[in-house]
């Protein structure tokens, strides 16, 4: 079963997943999302199988979110919406396998998770 990661190569956090999952042999399909961003599908389906809303994924320490979307409702999709126009919205790193994702903050999450595979 093929792993695929959402990579930011500037994210320690990101690269520390990146490592684990060389370290366990996975074939991993990387994704830098900064570089290909996702479209509106793409954001739907990972919020699926993640299991959260839009704005659980948020990173709300980056500027553009202070900038554009700190003291803001939107609805579910206006966040999707936010996401596409801005990637660097998207909490990383998000790692899939299978029908099942995670957010691997901390790395810890994704030994946990490989380790029920």
């Amino acid at each position: 079963m093929r792993t695929t990661i959402y990579h930011n190569s500037r994210c320690s956090k990101s690269r520390e997943c990146l490592t684990i999952l060389n370290d366990f042999k996975e074939e991993a399909e990387v994704v830098n999302y900064l570089n290909q961003p996702l479209l509106k599908d793409d954001i739907e389906q990972l919020l699926e199988l993640l299991q959260v809303e839009p704005q659980d994924i948020i990173r709300r320490n980056e500027a553009v979110f202070k900038e554009h979307f700190a003291y803001k409702k939107l609805s579910r999709s206006e966040w999707i919406e936010a996401i596409v126009k801005y990637p660097i919205l998207l909490e990383r790193p998000i790692i899939v396998k299978g029908n099942k994702a995670i957010i691997g903050r901390p790395p810890q999450k994704l030994l946990d998770f490989l380790a029920k595979e």
